[in-house]
């Protein structure tokens, strides 16, 4: 017993050691997790990376002295929230990482060889491409400008990337969900068999949404397209509310995500006969 009190006074005098540095690790995840957010509680963030509320707060102050992030009463909010709508690629890539993979090997089971997919911008559907590696003889349509550098060209069939506007901060395109066979020639609506959506909010009364309005007219265009389209969202994602509805929640067949969903969302979801897939349902 004297050796658990020790062990605990250990602990707790680490913890608060004024020489206690952020371990780089948890320093880029935490920044990206609140870039991500956009805004955040403390209380969240210590559920999230399971830490006492009086560790996120000095790990807050530490990035806010870095210049990372914007500290406020209650919690942080990222430098990219007030500055534009989007989150650079790059810092995604640190959010959920597990999670996303989670999601994206789960997505890939729905996948058989020699279907036409097709896949939009983010993170989610880059973890899904990885996992297709031995798929054979797809087609795949996507806004994605990094799903080219992911996807093995023994996979593919056919590659195409939808034209439009390029963002650089998401690297994806914005425009129709329509290709042209030659410069000058008529746009021809395309088909698929299956659509993989990554969302940036889902909730019981809102449905699926996103932070943009070009985004989700073209999400929206891509699961009008499709035979079945499949939600990709982590947990980060659920009970948010974002500007731009995408789609309500009856217009995905799956829900793929890496834990299963809050009662609310869990029975809107049933109620508008979407299946959840999660590592819990999948035997």
């Amino acid at each position: 017993m004297g050796e658990t009190l020790r062990a605990r006074a250990d602990v707790e005098i680490d913890d608060s050691a004024p020489e206690r540095r952020l371990p780089a690790g948890r320093k880029a995840e935490l920044s990206a997790y609140v870039s991500e957010m956009g805004q955040v509680t403390v209380a969240k963030l210590a559920s999230h990376f399971g830490v006492s509320t009086d560790t996120i707060r000095r790990d807050l102050d530490q990035l806010d002295a870095d210049g990372l992030l914007i500290r406020t009463h209650g919690g942080a909010v990222s430098l990219a929230a007030s500055n534009r709508p989007d989150t650079e690629l790059e810092v995604r890539l640190h959010v959920q990482p597990a999670a996303k993979e989670t999601i994206g090997r789960l997505a890939a089971s729905l996948v058989e060889d020699g279907s036409v997919i097709m896949l939009n911008g983010g993170t989610t559907t880059l973890a899904l491409a990885r996992h297709l590696h031995k798929l054979r003889n797809l087609t795949i349509a996507t806004n994605n400008l990094r799903i080219p550098a992911e996807i093995s060209s023994a996979v593919i069939r056919d590659l195409y990337l939808f034209g439009g506007s390029v963002s650089t901060v998401t690297q994806t395109t914005t425009g129709p969900v329509s290709l042209r066979l030659a410069p000058g020639g008529h746009d021809i609506e395309v088909q698929a068999d299956i659509a993989f959506i990554g969302v940036g909010a889902v909730s019981a009364d809102a449905g699926y949404a996103t932070s943009n309005l070009g985004d989700a007219a073209m999400m929206q265009a891509m699961m009008d397209r499709s035979a079945r389209v499949a939600v990709l969202a982590d947990s980060a994602k659920f009970d948010r509310h974002l500007f731009a509805k995408i789609a309500a929640l009856s217009a995905a067949d799956y829900l793929i995500c890496e834990t299963t969903p809050g009662d609310e969302l869990l029975a809107a979801l049933r109620e508008n006969e979407v299946e959840v897939i999660c590592p819990e349902t999948v035997t």
